[in-house]
């Protein structure tokens, strides 16, 4: 055998885990043997030289878009969503860094006593020093029209942080293998690559 490390195909992931992963066999809240499990296992993806950036969804605890349907203001609803992210976040961060990973989270939505505001070029230094980077509470998609701010639910984030961060692949941890909640359906002209 070798002394040295196999050559890393991807050294720049993005991995999407959803809310409802989190969850376990609960099926709501976050179940905490599972957090264990899924950061054990992101413990060793860093451990081989992987920088590593996680989108954490929210499903667990709010889905904006089901909320919604219920008569909930949309924009309310994803509100609450994202928030729902950001404690998924923090749940993550708090047992990696029990484990020794170095961990940032960075969301879209401020709130600086928790979490650093995302930033892209802050997000790529992190990942530079080896830091994983856990992506909550939506995108800031900047100005249009209007001159406030435009934040998007949690299910943009991926495709966003990709590209933003020139990730070398994209991978998903969806609650059921191989299937995607319903309201994060592929929309013409996504990116799938490195799935």
């Amino acid at each position: 055998m070798s002394d040295t490390a196999p050559e890393l195909r991807y050294k720049l992931v993005l991995l999407k885990l959803s809310g409802e992963a989190l969850a376990g066999d609960r099926g709501f809240g976050i179940d905490p043997s599972v957090v264990d499990q899924l950061t054990d296992e992101i413990q060793s993806i860093v451990e081989m030289g992987v920088t590593l950036g996680v989108v954490i969804g929210g499903g667990n605890i709010v889905r904006g878009a089901m909320a919604s349907k219920e008569g909930m203001d949309r924009v309310q609803a994803d509100y609450m969503g994202m928030l729902s992210t950001i404690i998924n976040a923090l749940a993550v961060q708090d047992l990696l860094e029990h484990k020794g990973v170095e961990t940032r989270v960075m969301t879209a939505i401020r709130m600086e006593e928790i979490a650093e505001p995302y930033i892209r070029r802050r997000a790529l230094r992190h990942m530079e020093k080896e830091r994983v980077v856990l992506f909550a509470g939506g995108v800031y998609s900047g100005p249009r029209e209007e001159p406030r701010r435009r934040v998007h639910p949690e299910h943009h984030v991926p495709r966003d942080r990709e590209s933003r961060t020139r990730c070398d692949g994209c991978r998903g941890g969806f609650a059921v293998q191989g299937e995607r909640p319903s309201d994060h359906r592929a929309q013409p002209g996504e990116s799938r690559r490195g799935r």
